[in-house]
């Protein structure tokens, strides 16, 4: 899909048209409107005009004495319809209206950033409200204000959610406690409050996870103008992720996992961008050794990928925060072997495949894997570097110590290594049960959301206007975004099949990565939030269908015209529904009938 205009005026995106395969050119061929070099659709000759033409026509036909049987044939043969118009007005205008380069360079920045804005005060608006230890902020918040002061994961009195609410922050103990999860999303929410404004506003503790989600949104929006160079379709992707329950939720509670999601998606940015990269280095590599007279059998090896790299330690940051972010480094990195293997079948490369398997295939390795776990493993650090934390010192006790082969292993790692294992065998025995716990095999159409917090007050003290208010934070996805989002995905599944488009295939992609794995967990306590992990490619994927309705300037003026009217409704309705929802996902005081008619579902209450 894409975009006249925005192919002219967005640089970064000439590269990836040229990507689009054969089969599936026409297809990708439909986008929003243009946004510049666009021509006058096609109209109608005015009625004098036609009637001239007419005029000419029958004087010439006037048969004379000798030519009477071929007027009559003549005058039974049907004038050829005139084409039908292309485009819409719409078109024209937007057409006008970016005209010039300072205009579409308007357009370009000013529409993702407009977005950016929006999900910012989404996020950001009363964000220390309330001011209490939500959900498993009990557990995150806490544990990253003893990483800030001791370097390590330290424990907690009794009762100690309500006095570090309340401003006593200080009654933490220097004994170790037993964390599961690795230390670097913690990390992420104690630069709130070490480097800001401290420990006794909610605000501080919640800051740094409300941008990670407002640059998710960006980050999401140039991914999209990458896949298809549209600045149009980059900002429908950035509105919709922008005003989406599940991301304004998990925007507005310190957990941990919109920090999954904000790492995976830059290393698909990363993969993204390295796609053109490489291939342009391929054909330069082949190009030169052509020239020198060389046949190149199995092509350059390409060192020099710094995508590559970047996409390592983003995705070794994923997997710092959660270990569920080691499938998307898989995920991504078998990836990268094939986009190898069909780039140097593309360019010529006879040995295609042995070439990206056993020549390129090691290079990437050792650009991809290394870095991820460097990454990975400087998370650590507070923990390596002290002397308090859980196991520290499990195998400076000799009866714990490895022998033989990895006996070389300095202790400290020993000791890594057994308290992996113990957090390992944690994960995958928890089966306890929870009232809002879901099976994954419901996620895709958000059958039970998580009910974070609730508050009531009978007096009349809520703000509600009653006198009884309730006050929530419940991570129901919008629903119009939601379920329309699931439904594209499962097209793009029959789309992939069907057409082989590399877009498609990258979204699945990175939708596979962030959910299939839990489907093998399905007896594990699990919830319905660890969504956020996947949600961008469902964003994604809606966009693409989108894209696909919009239709392009060259379509016939009655489908164009149809394909921005569906658009453009959905998109005012989204908008509303999630103005509908907005005080369930932050806590607002709203009575109790107001607020059951936001359970559309009756598992959502």
């Amino acid at each position: 899909m894409t975009s006249g205009a925005d192919a002219a005026g967005d640089p970064d995106t000439r590269p990836v048209a040229a990507e689009q395969p054969a089969a599936a050119s026409v297809a990708l061929e439909i986008g929003p409107a243009p946004e510049g070099e666009l021509s006058a659709p096609a109209r109608p000759e005015a009625e004098g005009d036609a009637e001239g033409v007419a005029a000419a026509s029958g004087a010439d036909a006037m048969p004379d004495a000798d030519t009477g049987v071929d007027a009559e044939v003549d005058a039974d043969v049907e004038p050829e319809p005139a084409p039908e118009p292309r485009g819409t007005r719409l078109d024209d205008w937007w057409a006008r209206t970016l005209s010039t380069p300072r205009r579409r360079a308007l357009w370009y920045w000013g529409g993702p950033a407009i977005v950016v804005l929006l999900a910012a005060v989404l996020r950001f608006w009363n964000l220390g409200h309330p001011q209490a230890i939500v959900f498993d902020e009990t557990y995150y918040v806490k544990d990253a204000w003893t990483l800030l002061n001791n370097g390590y994961e330290s424990t907690w009195p009794d009762g100690a959610d309500e006095q570090f609410a309340n401003g006593d922050t200080d009654i933490f103990t220097d004994d170790p406690a037993y964390v599961v999860h690795p230390p670097l999303g913690k990390w992420m929410i104690a630069l709130g409050m070490g480097l800001v404004g401290g420990a006794e506003s909610a605000f501080w503790w919640r800051a740094t996870t409300a941008l990670a989600g407002t640059a998710a949104v960006f980050i999401l929006m140039m991914v999209a103008r990458r896949l298809w160079p549209s600045t149009i379709l980059a900002v429908i992707a950035g509105l919709l992720f922008a005003v989406d329950g599940n991301a304004i939720v998990m925007s507005r509670v310190a957990l941990l996992d919109n920090w999954v999601m904000l790492f995976a998606l830059l290393g698909f940015w990363f993969v993204l961008l390295d796609r053109a990269w490489a291939r342009d280095r391929l054909q330069q590599g082949l190009d030169a050794a052509r020239a020198s007279g060389y046949d190149p059998h199995y092509g350059p090896a390409l060192w020099a990928r710094p995508w590559v790299i970047a996409a390592g330690a983003a995705f070794g940051a994923t997997t710092a925060v959660k270990w569920s972010g080691l499938w998307f480094l898989a995920a991504f990195g078998v990836y990268l072997v094939i986009v190898d293997t069909l780039a140097r079948r593309r360019a010529g490369v006879p040995f295609w495949a042995t070439a990206a398997i056993l020549k390129q295939g090691p290079v990437t390795f050792l650009l991809y894997v290394p870095v991820a776990f460097v990454v990975y493993l400087a998370s650590w650090t507070g923990w390596l570097t002290t002397d308090g934390g859980y196991d520290r010192h499990w195998a400076d006790d000799p009866a714990n110590q490895a022998s033989g082969f990895f006996s070389w292993v300095p202790p400290v790692l020993q000791s890594l290594w057994h308290y992996h294992q113990s957090a390992y065998s944690y994960h995958i025995g928890v089966h306890a049960e929870h009232p809002w716990q879901s099976n994954p095999l419901t996620w895709l159409f958000m059958i039970r959301p998580t009910n974070m917090y609730f508050a009531s007050t009978d007096d009349g003290s809520g703000g509600c206007g009653a006198d009884t208010c309730w006050s929530s934070i419940i991570g129901i996805g919008n629903p119009l975004i939601w379920w329309a989002a699931a439904i594209a995905c499962l097209y793009l599944v029959y789309r992939l099949a069907r057409y082989r488009e590399w877009q498609t295939g990258l979204i699945l992609l990175g939708l596979a990565a962030g959910y299939l794995p839990w489907l093998m967990y399905l007896d594990r306590t699990v919830f319905q939030f660890y969504s956020i992990a996947f949600e961008p490619y469902m964003i994604l994927a809606l966009t693409a269908v989108a894209g696909l309705i919009l239709g392009s300037r060259d379509d016939v003026w009655w489908r164009r015209e149809r394909g921005i009217a569906t658009v453009g409704v959905y998109l005012v309705l989204a908008v509303l529904v999630s103005a509908f929802f907005y005080p369930l996902w932050t806590g607002m005081p709203i009575t109790p009938d107001f607020r059951q008619l936001h359970f559309w579902l009756p598992s959502w209450g």
